[in-house]
């Protein structure tokens, strides 16, 4: 994800779009051979590979709204937008998962420190 906004240009852009939506398709297959058709990875509660990637669902979808593009879809990936949708809304995740709007406020800052920091002392 960090590569789509490390992006120069629309087709580096594209490019590392595509490269993390094939990531995803990769991801939903292995969701699919562990969860075994149950609610997260681990089974019917929320265990360690759940933890992992939920912490960059926050970031995710900050990409999507960032750069207009859709990265979980229903129809490339259900599980993992079933999955999605299920881990946030768990009694030990939706309090402390960072609304997306606020995040992509936090995104912005870290953004421009970054440029900044490109800028050599004088």
């Amino acid at each position: 994800m960090r590569g789509i906004a490390a992006a120069q240009g629309e087709e580096a852009k594209k490019a590392a779009i595509k490269q993390v939506a094939e990531g995803l398709v990769l991801l939903e297959e292995a969701f699919e051979k562990t969860s075994k058709g149950k609610d997260f990875f681990s089974g019917y509660k929320i265990g360690y590979l759940d933890i992992a990637f939920g912490c960059f669902l926050g970031w995710l979808r900050v990409t999507e709204k960032m750069n207009g593009v859709k990265l979980l879809y229903e129809t490339k990936t259900p599980g993992l937008a079933k999955w999605a949708h299920k881990f946030c809304a768990d009694a030990a995740v939706k309090d402390v998962m960072p609304e997306t709007e606020k995040l992509a406020e936090v995104a912005k800052i870290i953004a421009a420190k970054l440029r900044g920091a490109g800028a050599p002392p004088m």
